[in-house]
């Protein structure tokens, strides 16, 4: 699964973790010491002309931004003893005095106030960082290499970055029947999308094992109605939320077919070297919706899928990405292209690369949905995948 690029406070507390440390070694404490040293050094060459209050001050000040507490608050202490020292080293005349003492004094204290509100809030940040991190990898569990009998690779960018997972979903589910796909996207965004698809996952994760895909299909809208109602009974006005979805069967006993169920979500796409084709499947309500429709959930569609075949499958935040101009991004064309430049490009993992690349080239690296690039096909007889996800 590939990550969207973390907020900017976050990396930056990453990046100044990983700069000021050397093998292991923290080097925080090098700038303030080298800054209170020059200090000292060019107070004691230009005599009282200097005004080394202006200086000294900024030493506790750097360290508060860099260092921990502790740190800061040793040079706090040490920027005091210097000015001490330095002014009591002049004769009298040259001599500050009580209220520039008492200054440094009070900056040193305000600097070490400061950084214990930036170690905190930095602790904070870090935890809320893997507190996300599970919550993703529990929705969207790793899916170990050729499962199922599937060659499958997946990116998924959630556009809440400081959420870091949204209401996108997939999954792959081996079981009794064959192996089957889930691919959907929640109405709406932040934790309550992602409450919806954590309930359609499980339901999934279970029925998928056992039901024929028809029946997974059922309880997958009984879900989504059972969990909108739930919340309805709290008093959440998110109670009327929906989910798209595509369900796919690939059945142990045809190899050349697969079975589709989809939930007004934008059909798969079949990618292989002769080119690119939209599945020719209709298409229901989306979860959720299903008690508007008088024929029960949309019927499970068998289609041909060559076995050099890859179905690849988006949410909105590839359909809906907007240029500058607000052209949305040519999916299929793009796809199409890279395809007969070279066939190799309809590989899984060499597909979900393409079109997260473009997706972000087209708009900029602003993303206005979640996006999920989910691409799957049968393993090829002899070709077990050795590598992970594109990240």
């Amino acid at each position: 699964m590939a990550r969207r690029p973390r907020p900017a406070a976050e990396g930056d507390v990453l990046r100044r973790q990983q700069l000021l440390r050397v093998r292991g070694h923290s080097l925080a404490w090098v700038p303030p010491l080298l800054m209170l040293a020059g200090i000292a050094l060019i107070d004691f060459y230009t005599a009282g002309e200097f005004r080394m209050i202006t200086w000294v001050v900024l030493v506790p000040g750097i360290a508060a931004a860099i260092c921990g507490v502790r740190g800061t608050a040793g040079f706090a202490v040490l920027a005091l003893l210097t000015y001490v020292l330095a002014d009591s080293s002049y004769p009298t005349w040259y001599r500050s005095g009580l209220a520039d003492f008492l200054l440094v004094g009070i900056g040193g204290a305000l600097a070490v106030l400061a950084c214990v509100v930036r170690v905190r809030g930095e602790r904070h940040m870090l935890h809320m960082h893997d507190v996300a991190d599970t919550t993703r990898r529990t929705v969207l569990r790793p899916l170990p290499p050729d499962w199922g009998g599937l060659d499958h690779a997946a990116v998924y960018l959630a556009s809440d970055v400081e959420a870091r997972v949204g209401g996108d979903f997939y999954d792959v589910q081996q079981g009794l029947h064959g192996t089957r796909v889930l691919v959907g996207d929640v109405q709406g965004k932040g934790l309550d999308a992602v409450e919806a698809a954590a309930a359609l996952l499980g339901t999934f994760r279970e029925a998928g094992y056992h039901e024929a895909l028809g029946t997974v299909a059922e309880r997958l809208e009984l879900r989504m109605l059972r969990h909108s109602r739930h919340l309805a009974a709290l008093g959440r006005d998110d109670g009327d939320r929906f989910a798209t979805a595509v369900l796919i069967g690939f059945p142990d006993d045809a190899s050349g077919v697969v079975d589709v169920v989809v939930f007004g979500h934008e059909p798969p796409l079949a990618v292989g070297p002769e080119g690119v084709r939209r599945l020719p499947v209709g298409t229901g309500l989306p979860l959720g919706l299903g008690e508007l429709s008088a024929d029960g959930p949309p019927p499970v569609q068998r289609v041909p899928l060559a076995g050099t075949e890859t179905l690849l499958l988006t949410t909105d935040g590839v359909t809906e990405a907007r240029d500058a101009d607000g052209a949305f991004y040519p999916l299929a064309t793009e796809v199409a292209r890279a395809v007969a430049a070279d066939p190799r490009a309809a590989e899984p993992r060499r597909l979900v690369a393409h079109v997260r690349d473009g997706t972000l080239r087209h708009s900029g690296g602003r993303l206005a949905d979640d996006t999920t690039v989910f691409a799957v096909r049968r393993s090829l007889p002899g070709t077990g995948r050795k590598g992970r996800s594109p990240s």
